[in-house]
């Protein structure tokens, strides 16, 4: 399971209604790269992928492929807004290690 705060789904709500081309969800998922071994990578897309699950949270697709889908199963993505710029977190009890950035992780 994968959870957004409120936060979160604002800010997502937000760029989907701001998107110039049609949205169907938010696409999350997981690549190797990055300063701790693998990094987030998330975006909107039209529509999911052949593989994806779909998750839905009050109203907002989240489409996630099955090889992200065990890396981030049981993490909270949050939206925040600091004096240091705002954007995503991710809380992912599947991380044995992190980068400062919180962009990346092992």
């Amino acid at each position: 399971m994968i959870n957004l705060t409120d936060s979160a789904l604002n800010a997502v709500r937000t760029a989907i209604t701001s998107a110039k081309d049609p949205v169907g969800g938010l696409r999350i998922q997981v690549e190797a790269g990055g300063c701790a071994g693998y990094k987030y990578m998330m975006g909107l897309v039209g529509e999911p992928g052949p593989d994806d699950t779909v998750i839905e949270r009050n109203g907002v697709k989240v489409f996630v492929d099955t090889k992200s889908h065990e890396y981030l199963s049981g993490t909270t993505i949050d939206f925040v807004v600091a004096l240091e710029g705002s954007g995503f977190t991710f809380e992912n009890p599947n991380a044995t290690s992190s980068c400062s950035c919180g962009k990346s992780f092992g």
